[in-house]
Order: C-alpha cells, then sequence, then structure tokens
C-alpha cells in the first residue's frame, strides 16, 4: 500500500495522528514518513458515503465478477433493512429471503473489516436464493453505519470495538431471526468473512446449527470444547499467517466431539471470496460457496 494508505489506516485504528506517529515510529518507519502528532484526522473520502448502498452510483462499487452473485430486485427475493437491540443499541442489517414459502432455514452472516458493503449484501442475496433467510448485520451501527465512514475509519473502528461487542451483536441478531414467522428458529446458521468472530461466535451460541468461517483466526483453543454447531472453516493455501496456525485448531477439536471439517483451498490467498477484490479467486470461491451449502444442507 502507498505512504499515504498506510498513514491513514495507522491513524484510523489508534484514534489520534499524535497515536499513529507513536505506531508508526514503533514499527521501524523513518521520521520523514511520520506525520506530525498535531496534524488533524484524515477526513474521509468523498467517496465513501457511497460505500454499503446496494445503489451506489455508476463506477462507485467494482462490479461483481462472480457468476454466483444475485442483483438487486431479483425476482422471487425480498430484501430490506430492518433494526433490532443489542445492549441498548439498535443495530442495522440487511435481511434478505425468499418471497414465499413456509418457515424455513436462516444464516447469519459477518462482513469483512470493511462493514457492510454491497458485496456483503449480495452475499445475502445468493443465500436467500439457495432458499435461506440471510441477515448480515452491521457492526459499524454506533458508529453511524457502514455508509457514513471511510473505508480505513471502519476497520479502525471496528478493531477498538473488541470481538465480544461483535459477539453480542450476532447474539441479538439470532434473537431477531428466532422472532421472525418466516424463519425456522430451530435451523440457523452463520457464516462469516471476519471468520474470526464466526469462530468465536461458535463457542458462545450454541443455538446455531453450523457455521462457515472463512480464513478466521482460531477462538481460544480452551473453548473449542464448547462449541455445539457442526463448524466448517474455509481456508487458503497462501494465507500463511491465518491457515499456519490451522493445525493447532484441527487438533483442538479432533480432541472434542464437535463435528467439524477444515479445508485448505489450493492456490487461493486470504479473502479469495470477495469478487470485488484483486485476490478474488473464482475456481476456489465457487468451491468454498458449494462446500458452504452442502455443509449447512446437512446440519441445518
Amino acid at each position: 500500500m502507498t505512504q499515504q494508505t498506510f498513514t491513514r489506516r495507522v491513524a484510523f485504528i489508534t484514534g489520534s495522528m499524535a497515536a499513529a506517529s507513536a505506531a508508526m515510529l514503533l514499527v521501524g518507519c523513518t521520521p520523514d514518513e511520520v506525520p506530525q502528532g498535531t496534524d488533524p484526522m484524515p477526513t474521509p473520502e468523498p467517496s465513501s458515503s457511497l460505500r454499503g448502498s446496494g445503489t451506489a452510483a455508476a463506477g462507485a462499487v467494482p462490479a461483481a465478477k462472480s457468476p454466483l452473485s444475485v442483483p438487486e430486485g431479483s425476482p422471487g427475493l425480498i430484501t430490506t433493512t430492518v433494526r433490532f437491540p443489542s445492549s441498548g443499541s439498535d443495530v442495522s442489517g440487511y435481511l434478505a429471503h425468499p418471497e414465499a414459502g413456509a418457515a424455513g432455514p436462516a444464516v447469519l452472516i459477518c462482513h469483512e473489516n470493511r462493514g457492510l458493503t454491497p458485496h456483503i449484501e449480495d452475499v445475502a442475496r445468493r443465500f436467500a436464493k439457495a432458499g435461506y433467510v440471510a441477515l448480515a448485520p452491521d457492526l459499524l451501527s454506533r458508529e453511524g453505519g457502514t455508509a457514513s465512514l471511510d473505508p480505513d475509519a471502519g476497520s479502525g473502528a471496528l478493531t477498538r470495538a473488541g470481538t465480544q461487542r461483535h459477539v453480542t451483536d450476532f447474539s441479538a441478531a439470532f434473537d431477531y431471526l428466532r422472532s421472525q414467522e418466516f424463519v425456522d428458529p430451530e435451523r440457523i446458521a452463520m457464516t462469516g468473512f471476519g471468520g474470526g468472530i464466526t469462530w468465536d461466535a461458535a463457542t458462545e451460541l450454541p443455538g446455531l446449527k453450523a457455521t462457515s468461517a472463512f480464513y478466521g483466526p482460531a477462538p481460544d483453543l480452551e473453548k473449542v470444547r464448547d462449541i455445539k454447531p457442526a463448524v466448517f472453516g474455509v481456508y487458503a493455501e497462501r494465507d500463511r499467517r491465518i491457515t499456519g496456525a490451522m493445525p493447532a485448531l484441527r487438533d483442538a477439536l479432533a480432541a472434542t466431539d464437535v463435528r467439524h471439517d477444515l479445508k485448505v483451498y489450493p492456490g487461493a490467498d486470504h479473502a479469495f471470496h470477495n469478487d470485488t477484490s484483486d485476490r478474488y479467486n473464482e475456481e476456489q470461491a465457487t468451491a468454498a460457496w458449494n462446500d458452504t451449502l452442502a455443509w449447512f444442507g446437512r446440519y441445518v
């Protein structure tokens, strides 16, 4: 990334330019690369208000490249923004579900560190097309929502909020789904491209029937024995940071009676499922999607 992008991200994660300066010196940046501690915080990019809306201006959001993509307004689907309470706040989310039919299975979707983007909304519609009620909470709701934030600010805000707040929001989202007449309350799954949140939710939300975590850091291994849902882990061969730590999780799972499967997708890198990313790998993304649907079909 460019020096400017790096500076922006560090500033938003630390919360101030002074803290960013100190952090950048600690990681070996030279004085001429470090901003002045008295410099103002970066302002949001003009295009940031377009993020997270399914109807962004032409060219503002990269076009989906996946053959699995389901456009907004597709026949047979209903999509809407919903709100539900969580720890004294209101959390918004993108809900997609089949237009008609009896109460059916549902899936919670954890977005990446850029928030509730059009890509994640597309993923929700893909699940709806497959027969699921799909809910993707905006974990930046308390900060004004993904669409109101600079992408780098959103990433920092999610980091500062901490894992437990996000898991709590998914617990509230789970309760919201259970209350909907078009959801079978005993058939709720979760997937995540913040895969680490999905793993942590698996240890804390026993009502989940199955999870599929995409390239996520493992939960506390001491909590693995608390997992109740059937867990599926998606890993990328070239993602050394995450995949390199996977064997320890595999061994911890093997020592329990948790139903599990951890799969490494060859030639793929971190975030390979995101078809708006340069790391998108169509073959492996399609394979991981089909494997996730098969896993949910078996356990949900």
